[in-house]
């Protein structure tokens, strides 16, 4: 029997959460990961034990780079404001192909429901990740008198990210740009003072 052939995880990994991202999760094939890594079934079965846990990694990579995109955001020297409109910015997708693939969680979170319990607690933390970096920079922002204080920073960044979420569907849906740039100035203008 031939030994599997060593293969840097890494990169394998990030390689298979671009398939999962494109098709989903239920469309990915396991040939379509072993053509994209160019990594036999057998070697990925060594380190992945199935689909399901290497999807579940592939998660958990796109979680830790948004969240760590989303925090370089925040750790901005700028106005709490020009964070919120960073991060917000980052959080759509600037062409086209980016927009027909969308946000991974939200896409798994449409695909799976809350049909697996460790797909929707890797796709909650996300949503807890970046809800707490939304009201730190609420909360800076309230303590400057830049936004509201007739809600509290936890309440404003649940309701952001609320916002968020329905965005990315909206852009995945097709919405112009200018319809998802209208209801973030429209969620701005409420956190006014």
């Amino acid at each position: 029997m031939s030994r599997p052939r060593e293969f840097d995880v890494d990169r394998t990994l990030h390689q298979a959460m671009e398939v999962f991202w494109t098709k989903g999760f239920k469309a990915t094939s396991y040939e379509d990961i072993t053509r994209a890594t160019e990594v036999k079934k057998q070697s990925l079965y060594c380190v992945f034990k199935d689909k399901r846990e290497l999807f579940l990694k592939a998660l958990a990579l796109y979680r830790e780079q948004t969240i760590a995109k989303l925090e370089e955001l925040a750790s901005r020297e700028v106005s709490p404001l020009k964070k919120l409109e960073a991060v917000c910015e980052a959080t759509l997708y600037q062409n086209d192909e980016a927009i027909h693939r969308g946000c991974l969680m939200v896409n798994s979170a449409l695909e799976f429901g809350d049909d697996d319990r460790e797909v929707s607690r890797e796709i909650s933390l996300m949503f807890e990740q970046v809800e707490r970096i939304l009201e730190k920079i609420i909360c800076d922002g309230q303590e400057q008198r830049l936004i509201t204080t007739s809600r509290s920073g936890k309440e404003l960044a649940d309701y952001l990210n609320n916002v968020l979420r329905g965005a990315k569907v909206m852009e995945k849906s097709g919405d112009p740009r200018e319809r998802i740039a209208e209801v973030l100035r429209t969620s701005f203008a409420l956190m006014a003072p």
